[in-house]
């Protein structure tokens, strides 16, 4: 395995779970606090019929997991797992790599720099990282980066070797160096995007924003981000492992999808949102206040989704704090990664379920929007079978 294939399809199952045999990493403690029992309570799911939103067909949720390349997934409703799976070589203790559902623990751990006072979201960048002053991202705000409404020019297109998200990998060592002449650091890299349009315009995806964002955060938190992700977040969800985070040659966390976890941890994280920022531990991990602003969006959030340039196929929905809502009101919340990553949270159902994959194409929307399909159904089964 190296640079040049490890995200290649056929490799795809294995070096998602095996980043730090041939890439740098740094441990995210779990620290020493309790873990949060995920006491079993199975349900026979598999015959819940989907519809399935490509095509309209209608397909059983095996079917639907076996159509979606899955390496691991889980469901828990009201505090308890109702069902967990692993394919190939997965276990319970495997680490596989987060992809972007990483940005939402980034978002999270400015969540809980905001409630503690350290993180101003309506001030601009450049108040924590003035390197960034002559950048494009001179006059943003840290608002304008957990919604993805900067006006930076950043191309998202995965397939594109020279897109600046592909260019990103190739400044930090996840992928081989083509240009000689670029940055050899993630922050070197982001001093040298720049301003397309005025910011605070549409919502537009770009993982640029929240590799900003976590250089926001070390600088308020006074802390590189690993050590800032155990003591604001991973330590206090109860989680049972250490999580990791690959890293730039100089140790700078990539912070818009280099996160590596177990999976049952994401069903922790996400049961914060059922909560009001509340631990299956009973731990005030976020602030009612953070996860309310959070739900609820700006009078323009709804509006800036609309009028994204980007095809996101979520009529009436959202992006906010690093995380999607993917229909109109806040039912229901998302964290979304490349290759099928995929924390699910129905609040009304008190339901969280988790997926992790290894799709053979970075985006693929008939197996997202057919995986959101299946826990939309799960949550209604469940929540009927609970009244």
């Amino acid at each position: 395995m190296d640079l040049q294939n490890w995200q290649s399809s056929q490799h795809l199952r294995w070096s998602f779970q095996h980043i730090a045999e041939f890439l740098p990493t740094a441990a995210i403690s779990r620290g020493t606090g309790p873990v949060a029992a995920l006491e079993p309570e199975p349900a026979d799911l598999d015959s819940i019929p989907i519809i399935l939103v490509a095509g309209g067909t209608a397909a059983t949720l095996r079917q639907v997991i076996d159509a979606t390349d899955t390496d691991g997934w889980a469901v828990m409703h009201r505090g308890k797992l109702v069902v967990e799976e692993y394919f190939g070589e997965m276990t319970a203790v495997s680490s596989h790599l987060l992809m972007s559902v990483s940005k939402s623990l980034v978002g999270a751990v400015a969540g809980a720099l905001s409630d503690a006072g350290l993180i101003d979201v309506d001030a601009p960048i450049t108040t924590y990282v003035p390197a960034l002053l002559g950048s494009g991202y001179a006059g943003a705000t840290v608002r304008h980066l957990l919604d993805m409404r900067s006006g930076i020019a950043f191309s998202e297109n995965y397939l594109d070797p020279f897109a600046e998200v592909r260019r990103l990998e190739e400044a930090i060592g996840w992928a081989p160096r083509i240009d000689p002449g670029l940055p050899s650091t993630m922050y070197g890299y982001l001093q040298t995007l720049q301003q397309k349009t005025f910011h605070g315009g549409a919502f537009e995806y770009r993982s640029c924003e929240t590799d900003v964002l976590g250089w926001v955060c070390e600088a308020a938190g006074g802390e590189p981000m690993p050590a800032l992700m155990s003591r604001l977040l991973w330590s206090r969800i109860g989680a049972e492992s250490d999580a990791t985070i690959g890293t730039d040659q100089v140790g700078t966390g990539m912070f818009d999808g280099g996160i590596n976890s177990c999976l049952r941890d994401l069903l922790r994280f996400g049961a914060l949102f059922l909560n009001g920022g509340l631990s299956l531990t009973g731990e005030q991990v976020l602030s009612p206040t953070w996860v309310t602003e959070t739900l609820q969006g700006d009078t323009d959030t709804r509006e800036a989704f609309l009028y994204s340039p980007g095809d996101n196929r979520m009529p009436g929905g959202m992006y906010r704090n690093q995380l999607w809502f993917p229909y109109p009101g806040n039912d229901v919340l998302l964290c979304l990664g490349i290759h099928g990553q995929m924390i699910y949270i129905n609040r009304p159902a008190g339901l969280v379920a988790a997926k992790l994959s290894s799709w053979p194409l970075p985006q693929d929307a008939a197996k997202l929007f057919s995986t959101i399909g299946a826990f939309d159904a799960i949550a209604a089964a469940l929540a009927g079978s609970a009244g």
